[in-house]
């Protein structure tokens, strides 16, 4: 176990308030540009003539080229590190999101979705990479729950900033569609070129740490990369086809199922409860089920951290997760409905960073490059799939809360899954390792 002493601390701290406001920053912008396709859906579609079935198709076609592309990005990225390979995705990605303002046609649609994913590819398991080149362990889940604020906060500050964009319809002779896509697209570019020049690649390049600090860091993140490479999967190869690994990828799959299956639809859903159009309004509403799970996302993994307890917290929020869902389209009061979205939201949200200390505990060196990335490629066809299914259902079904069921369902198998981890003795760290984050 890593020592944890008062100057190994206050490094920790130190890295904590240098990097996650700035990656944080990072993830606002790429989940609101994978996601404001859900904010335009209804007058996109109005203008475009599109269908509900080929949105759907749309909208979830970015994991393919997401997926296809994530474990080789990863591994560039280990080999040339986060400063240069960060800022050539952030920069690609934000102007192809920008040029979804001239998505006409299905056709467009579709091709500008799968180089987006193409483009954006490698993000995420880079980002949860380049942690483990930063934070022990014991201190992972805290710092992962700090990076998950981005996909609520995409939402706090991005659903107004969507909707009231959308209210820009005619201005300039372009539709508010177009006007959402391009400025926040813009925006992502503009923070990838500041990337370049702000993120360093491990803490020997930090020079904003001392040599004692970058000394001290460095030793407990070898000290535990040793213990990782001795018990875990060596090389690339044997983590894409070792059996944690896969299983992993499984339970991650299934928890993006979650996330999409709600985030594509939930402007249009809380549209429905209020009884008016995507605009402002819903944009201001739809930001309140992501406060609450910005606060899950404080609380949980931080609790996680202290008690060293993983499987049961994680399986745990997805049971409330499952509940939720479900409860949204069962429940006959709009207020009922918003509380479950709450509870959905925060439960989806929060379970992220908590999962993510396993396989991270677990995964050490190029190993881990390709491994991440195996888990967020497969899992992240989710995505892919929950909208699709969603239609089916709704269409199999003539109802259109049978797709929000089906979602409920198939978190709870996520749940029993993340349980089941017991079994093959994953899910539970020492004690002793447990009490940083809560100084």
């Amino acid at each position: 176990m890593v020592a944890q002493t008062p100057t190994l601390l206050s490094t920790i701290s130190k890295v904590t308030k240098r990097l996650l406001p700035f990656l944080l920053l990072m993830y606002i912008l790429a989940f609101l540009d994978r996601a404001n396709v859900g904010f335009a859906k209804a007058a996109f579609q109005a203008d475009t003539g599109i269908s509900n079935a080929a949105f759907a198709f749309g909208a979830s076609i970015f994991f393919l080229g997401y997926a296809l592309f994530e474990v080789p990005s990863n591994l560039i990225m280990h080999r040339v590190g986060a400063k240069i390979w960060m800022a050539r995705i952030m920069v690609t990605w934000g102007l192809i999101s920008a040029a979804m303002m001239f998505a006409h046609n299905e056709t467009t649609f579709y091709i500008l979705r799968v180089l987006l994913g193409i483009a954006e590819a490698g993000f995420f398991p880079g980002v949860i990479l380049y942690l483990t080149y930063w934070f022990p362990s014991f201190a992972r889940g805290r710092a992962m729950g700090l990076f998950y604020f981005g996909a609520p906060l995409a939402f706090i500050f991005g659903s107004p900033l969507s909707g009231l964009l959308l209210e820009f319809n005619g201005f300039g002779g372009l539709h508010g569609w177009q006007w959402m896509f391009m400025v926040e697209g813009l925006l992502a570019s503009v923070v990838g070129v500041w990337a370049y020049f702000y993120l360093d690649n491990k803490p020997a390049d930090a020079k904003w740490l001392t040599a004692q600090e970058k000394t001290v860091l460095q030793d407990a993140l070898n000290a535990e990369d040793n213990v990782k490479q001795s018990h875990g999967p060596r090389g690339t190869l044997a983590a894409l086809k070792n059996g944690r690994v896969l299983y992993f990828s499984l339970i991650y799959f299934i928890i993006q199922m979650s996330v999409y299956g709600v985030v594509f639809y939930l402007p249009t859903q809380v549209a429905g409860l209020l009884g008016t159009n995507v605009g402002l309004t819903v944009g201001i509403v739809t930001a309140i089920p992501w406060v609450c799970a910005m606060l899950a996302t404080y609380y949980l993994p931080r609790l996680s951290d202290q008690t060293g307890e993983r499987r049961l917290f994680a399986g745990g929020i997805l049971v409330v997760c499952a509940a939720g869902i479900a409860a949204s389209v069962a429940s006959g009061s709009p207020l009922l409905s918003m509380i479950a979205l709450c509870f959905a939201a925060a439960g989806f949200i929060s379970v992220q960073p908590i999962f993510w200390t396993l396989p991270t505990g677990y995964l050490g060196g190029v190993a881990a490059a390709g491994g991440i990335a195996l888990i967020n490629s497969l899992g992240s066809l989710g995505g892919f799939v929950a909208p699709n299914v969603k239609n089916w259902a709704e269409a199999t079904f003539a109802s259109t809360s049978a797709g929000l069921y089906l979602l409920a369902g198939t978190t709870l198998v996520g749940a029993i899954l993340v349980f089941a981890l017991a079994a093959i003795g994953v899910g539970r760290e020492a004690r002793s390792g447990a009490a940083a984050t809560s100084r």
